[in-house]
């Protein structure tokens, strides 16, 4: 009984390759390393470059705050399990660690729409660019993130609390996602599934459906200038965050469907989707806007 009340879980190994983790965790560990050194470097960057003081440029350092903050959530307790052997993790350790992550990516997303707000604004309303969006006015949208993710994804460990969980305690990931430990309890689990159904789509489905209407607006608004090379050149301030979009949204949507139709694909398949859904952003954001932002380049030199 106590066990039911307070069960722990246990999370996925790689299946057949059971002996050969602590090598496989070497690669899971440096790319943890390089996200941290990467997202650490723009936030120095940003810091030590009074030029950089726009809202852009802080908007990028929440994006490298948040990857931060959602990678070390999750990769150190995979590397201690890896390395270890510490499979187990607590009921209490888990749902915090489920929050996190779910609060922590929706808080991305709305980085990512007020990025694309600011990308609408400067191109569309250049000469309103500077009153609109004032380091003021991007600190509270920063605040408001961090709100929304928290209050739309506190219910969640919050529904699964009360429920029994007495039967399998095997986790598809190495880490805590809702859906997956909601899968192992043996009640009903229907206000706990039309919660976080419903609070996916008004979180990270009403930020994708704007992110794209504001390129919509971009796109048409480049469309109208007459030369090719000026059209090429003003659309090219948007590349890096399309890219950065693309490696939140695309790893999203795949574990996304994995979760709802992968249910006879192989164990490795979720365990590989989870850590790419994990990592990628991370790794990938500062990559890319250090690529693509001269002054970072410059700095980072």
């Amino acid at each position: 009984n106590s066990s039911e009340l307070s069960p722990s879980f246990l999370l996925a190994s790689i299946p057949g390759l059971e002996a050969a983790q602590a090598w496989l965790a070497i690669p899971l560990c440096s790319a943890y390393v390089l996200a941290l050194l990467g997202n650490c470097a723009v936030l120095l960057v940003v810091r030590a470059e009074p030029s950089l003081h726009a809202p852009m440029y802080l908007l990028l350092c929440m994006l490298a705050t948040i990857d931060l903050a959602l990678a070390t959530a999750t990769v150190p307790r995979i590397l201690c399990f890896y390395w270890f052997g510490s499979r187990e993790i607590g009921f209490g350790a888990c749902l915090l660690q489920m929050f996190l992550i779910h609060a922590l990516s929706a808080a991305e997303s709305s980085v990512l729409l007020a990025m694309a707000v600011d990308r609408y604004v400067a191109i569309c309303h250049p000469l309103r660019h500077a009153a609109i969006l004032t380091n003021g006015t991007t600190a509270k949208v920063g605040l408001l993130a961090m709100a929304r993710g928290v209050l739309f994804f506190l219910p969640l460990p919050l529904l699964l609390l009360p429920l029994p969980f007495c039967g399998s305690r095997a986790l598809s990931h190495s880490f805590c996602l809702h859906q997956d430990v909601m899968n192992l309890a043996c009640a009903n689990t229907t206000p706990s599934v039309v919660y976080g159904l419903t609070a996916i789509l008004l979180v990270m489905g009403l930020d994708a459906v704007l992110i794209c209407l504001s390129y919509l607006l971009i796109l048409k608004a480049v469309l109208r200038l007459a030369a090719w090379r000026e059209r090429l050149k003003v659309f090219s301030t948007c590349i890096a965050h399309i890219c950065v979009v693309l490696a939140f949204y695309v790893p999203l949507i795949g574990l996304s469907v994995v979760h709802r139709f992968g249910k006879d694909l192989a164990p490795l398949v979720h365990i590989i989707m989870g850590n790419v859904y994990i990592l990628v952003p991370a790794v990938l954001n500062p990559i890319i806007y250090g690529v693509r932002t001269k002054q970072i380049q410059r700095r980072i030199l």
